[in-house]
């Protein structure tokens, strides 16, 4: 055992020698080479530390988060991350959703936004959207107001304002979650049939809709006088026909209460819809803030952009993991079957390149194609020449489209836009 220098006395009153008052010993317990710890020394070895829990209980402790679960510890990633910008994010998502049903279903889209303030603290708003779109079948409705990442966009590859299906569910969530109210949806498909009526919020640890009225199931209203005095006595809320006299006969119309800010100028949910009025000229867009401040934004355009259309996956963009997974979706096809039919951009010629490329017979199907096969044909696919995607995917807003909105919403003498290829 070795011990360190001794460290340096100091001399006390009358004489005395002051006790050590800098350190202690330094011991050092590492055995001599050749000895373990605890066999011919004076010191024990450490005692061996008690497992605190087995793999069993770890493994007891494990489970499923779902996605709405981890969004509602982690809302600022989906833009809820201040009242101010929660009530812009909300009215954002509603309005989003509005003008895509619209523009789908070939209607001039007309929205109502309106902020209400609830109580007297100033922290808490109503805020309802409505449009007159196509309004939403009765089984769909839950789904899509109640349910994280459910839509129809995800899977299609043209331009689209949202595509998770996460949006107007999300600001749900955050209305339950900041005052406990459900989210309020009434949707009508036209005159004849009954509106639908639902109070819901999601379930956040599966991840699905919870019905709180009806039953679970929901409520019908009538269409007709009865309807109206049923949505009356129940202060339903719906915008039965604009200003002008016409008739609101389908669509769909969501209220939220949440904890918020509301503002007026920069950064304003004002701001945002003459933004969107000035890129969305076809649009006609009312609005009404909790101050009293009602604002019509008119439509600059009666013609509607041209629709999207949806393409294929081009072949640069896909990595050899979807293409193994695509190859083993379709074992049935031919590989040259698979490459035309499953990308765009490719013919008949093209295809037979990139098999000869890889030396792959074009005649063999894609079920009898091991990891091997796939590496080489991925390979080939990179060193084949293709032409670009097609760019009808995407539709520009055009520069007499912007021009118009921009002279219906920004006061000024003198305009200008631009449009590049894309």
């Amino acid at each position: 055992m070795a011990t360190a220098t001794k460290p340096t006395k100091k001399r006390g009153r009358k004489g005395r020698t002051a006790a050590p008052e800098d350190t202690l010993p330094v011991v050092d317990d590492a055995p001599p080479p050749g000895e373990s710890a605890g066999e011919g020394s004076a010191t024990a070895g450490p005692k061996a530390v008690r497992r605190r829990a087995t793999a069993q209980a770890l493994a007891a402790g494990q489970r499923d988060i779902s996605v709405s679960e981890f969004f509602a510890k982690n809302r600022h990633l989906l833009g809820f991350d201040s009242p101010r910008k929660a009530l812009l994010t909300s009215v954002k998502e509603a309005v989003d959703n509005s003008l895509d049903a619209c523009e789908e279903a070939g209607i001039l889209p007309e929205i109502w936004v309106r902020i209400e303030q609830v109580g007297e603290s100033g922290t808490r708003y109503r805020m309802s959207v409505q449009d007159n779109g196509p309004g939403i079948v009765r089984k769909q409705i839950p789904l899509i107001f109640g349910k994280l990442l459910y839509g129809s966009k995800f899977h299609r590859l043209r331009m689209s304002r949202g595509q998770q299906g996460i949006g107007i569910s999300a600001a749900g969530m955050y209305g339950v979650l900041t005052t406990g109210k459900p989210v309020k949806i009434v949707s009508k498909i036209d005159r004849k049939h009954p509106a639908h009526y639902y109070e819901l919020r999601i379930d956040t640890k599966t991840n699905q809709p919870e019905i709180l009225n009806g039953k679970g199931e929901g409520v019908d209203i009538p269409p007709g006088k009865g309807g109206d005095e049923l949505m009356r006595k129940h202060s339903i809320e719906w915008v039965a026909a604009n200003d002008r006299g016409e008739p609101i006969e389908h669509g769909t119309r969501v209220t939220i209460e949440m904890e918020a800010k509301f503002q007026r100028g920069r950064g304003s949910v004002e701001e945002y819809l003459e933004q969107t009025a000035i890129s969305n000229p076809h649009a006609r867009i009312h609005f009404g803030g909790p101050d009293g401040q009602d604002r019509v934004l008119e439509r600059a355009s009666d013609d509607l952009p041209p629709e999207p259309k949806e393409i294929k996956p081009h072949p640069y963009g896909v990595e050899l993991g979807r293409l193994v997974t695509m190859l083993q979706e379709q074992p049935k096809l031919t590989l040259a079957q698979f490459l035309t039919q499953s990308f765009s951009r490719v013919s008949s010629g093209t295809a037979r390149k990139i098999c000869d490329t890889a030396k792959l017979s074009s005649r063999v199907t894609t079920g009898k194609l091991g990891r091997g096969e796939a590496d080489a044909l991925y390979k080939a696919i990179q060193e084949t020449r293709i032409p670009p995607p097609a760019t009808d995917c995407i539709v520009p807003i055009g520069e007499q489209r912007l021009l118009a909105g921009l002279r219906q919403v920004v006061p000024g003498e003198f305009f200008t836009a631009a449009t590049r290829p894309p």
